[in-house]
């Protein structure tokens, strides 16, 4: 009788059922400072953030004044990922995040990494007088003191992450020459996508997570930049080099720069700000700035989002 009331009674009290992670976030950034005060500086230099071997980012850092805030002195982020948008390079289970910062300045500086999942109940906690209300869990932070470059790695579980039937391909170790040709293939078949009627674009963006392909197509944003004079190229083959990951994916990107190049008139000649950032978005979903391929088993090579 007693064990039947207890489940009873987590059936009926929401804060006796465990949360549902939703999401995973992740927050870096770079300083010089001390976190007891108000505000610390942030350091100039370079992010990479890799997923599972993947490169997923790059993001530049400029020098500037950062807020410290609440009791656990957070410094506002120079890099954040959340990871429910990162499609199928997320995997369902346990993943690797890496963060590799490269200073553009000689000299001692410090890093903070932090964490925290994002779960579908709210909490809520009174402490000595506060009240604090969170959807978060699962929360943690790193920091390190150091010159030169730096990295810092995290494991985590993704149980709201899709499995994919790649994720199980065997890792691929080595790229032959036909290979390379194939994939080189795959990048410059995309640029002829940019054409009336833009199906194999669309094709693309529906099938990507998190994209709302029915208010592109409702704007017709992608056919206002091809309107615009918009125009995509990709790096020369001999520009372009095939990275492996240690997993299934290859990566394929340029030695300098993004792979795809818009060139042409901009997207500032798009007619309204909103219809500009849809262009801009749909476009950069299909000319990423790398892609990402899986040799599937009949050898052939496909690109993944």
């Amino acid at each position: 009788m007693r064990t039947l009331l207890l489940l009873v009674l987590c059936l009926l009290s929401p804060g006796l059922v465990a949360a549902k992670v939703l999401n995973v976030e992740f927050k870096f950034t770079p300083y010089t400072g001390d976190t007891k005060e108000d505000k610390v500086d942030s350091v100039p230099g370079k992010v990479t953030v890799t997923l599972n071997g993947v490169p997923i980012a790059e993001q530049t850092v400029e020098k500037q004044e950062l807020p410290v805030i609440f009791d656990a002195r957070e410094i506002a982020p120079s890099a954040w990922v959340t990871t429910e948008g990162l499609g199928s390079m997320l995997r369902k289970g346990t993943n690797t995040i890496r963060f590799e910062f490269a200073p553009a300045v000689p000299g001692e500086y410090k890093a903070q990494l932090r964490w925290a999942e994002v779960t579908d109940q709210v909490r809520e906690q009174n402490d000595a007088g506060s009240h604090k209300s969170t959807n978060q869990a699962g929360e943690g932070v790193e920091e390190k003191a150091l010159t030169g470059p730096l990295v810092m790695e995290r494991k985590f579980e993704a149980p709201f992450a899709t499995d994919q039937p790649w994720h199980h391909l065997p890792p691929v170790t080595s790229v032959s020459d036909e290979d390379r040709a194939a994939l080189t293939a795959k990048v410059e078949e995309r640029i002829a996508w940019f054409k009336p009627d833009f199906s194999a674009i669309y094709k693309t963006l529906a099938a990507t997570p998190n994209v709302k392909i029915d208010e592109i197509r409702k704007r017709k944003c992608v056919e206002a930049a091809h309107k615009a004079g918009v125009k995509i190229a990709a790096v020369p083959s001999s520009q372009m080099e095939i990275v492996t990951t240690g997993g299934p994916e290859v990566v394929v990107k340029a030695k300098q720069g993004p792979l795809y190049q818009p060139t042409g008139n901009g997207l500032e000649k798009i007619k309204g700000e909103e219809m500009q950032m849809c262009a801009g978005m749909a476009l950069m979903t299909v000319y990423p700035p790398r892609l990402v391929a899986v040799r599937t088993p009949n050898g052939n090579w496909e690109v993944v989002n």
